[in-house]
């Protein structure tokens, strides 16, 4: 499985070359979080040369996410905000690529294999097929009406968050979707999930238990992690967001993070030693230690 990211920029990723295969072109990559068990990744890649790949089928689900630049999947142009998806075996168009691109690239289930063929595969499900969205053309829907979530299990609607849905496995509810927080839009619980949670700030800044989010910070945070008491900057905040499953929202109120106990070799009565430090660690090291609510 994928370990816990909580939470990182990607500013202070170093760059590998990317696990795109069977195409010309040079690109790299930047690892934002990888499962060494099945060859799962999400990255940020950068284009540095024109880049082309014919046509063919990937053993993993793969998605892209246009940040900047140009991407031209078969007839289909995507600029910011441009996003594709193949489950495994649906063949991909023929791909197209201009220099200084920047993509978020996702593969699930799978490693970067890659085979150039025009015929998908035949255990691809009927309900299967290559999804593309121009996100930028889509209306932000509210996220009570518009979101998989599972209210009825427990979930709630939460009035200020808005959704753009991408893409969406009818057989796993494995999702993914663009959402955005109205500006100072807030919510006090602690919330866990029963599937993983992963983001991608996009837009704007937003406070909760682990610190802050800016543009290109990113976190995978595994099922049945405790998150909360959130709050979005002043201009709103909007996130890429994905879950493995159907999202179901926990709630802790009143929640304590506390420690106590009695010094033993250090204190008044032991000069020269010093009171403990609450921990602050750091999760980036172009900015600083992160800001948590939890320690003063």
């Amino acid at each position: 499985m994928r370990p816990h990211v909580e939470m990182i920029d990607e500013k202070d990723l170093i760059w590998h070359p990317a696990e795109l295969v069977g195409a010309t072109g040079t690109a790299r990559q930047r690892n934002l979080s990888y499962d060494e068990e099945d060859g799962s990744v999400s990255a940020k890649i950068l284009f540095d040369t024109d880049w082309s790949r014919p046509a063919g089928v990937h053993v993993a689900q793969t998605e892209w996410y246009v940040l900047s630049g140009e991407v031209k999947i078969g007839d289909e142009v995507l600029i910011e905000g441009g996003y594709w998806c193949t489950p495994p075996g649906v063949v991909c168009p023929e791909l197209h690529v201009k220099p200084g691109t920047e993509i978020l690239y996702f593969r699930e289930y799978g490693t970067w294999e890659f085979e150039a063929t025009t015929e998908q595969k035949d255990f691809v499900r009927d309900d299967q097929e290559l999804v593309i969205k121009h996100s930028n053309l889509m209306e932000w829907v509210p996220v009570e009406i518009g979101s998989p979530m599972n209210f009825e299990a427990g979930g709630t609607p939460v009035p200020g968050l808005f959704i753009k849905l991408l893409f969406i496995d009818k057989k796993t509810q494995f999702y993914t979707r663009l959402i955005k927080a109205k500006p100072g839009w807030v919510e006090h619980p602690l919330a866990h999930h029963p599937c993983y949670e992963e983001a991608y700030t996009l837009e704007g800044t937003f406070e909760f238990n682990f610190g802050e989010q800016w543009p290109g910070v990113y976190f995978f945070r595994p099922a049945l992690v405790r998150h909360g008491d959130f709050a979005a900057g002043p201009n709103g905040t909007t996130w890429l967001l994905r879950c493995d499953g159907r999202l179901v929202d926990w709630y802790t109120d009143n929640a304590k993070m506390e420690m106590h106990g009695d010094p033993v070799n250090w204190g008044p009565d032991f000069p020269g030693t010093q009171d403990p430090v609450p921990l602050q660690p750091v999760r980036s090291r172009s900015v600083g230690p992160m800001k948590d609510p939890y320690y003063t």
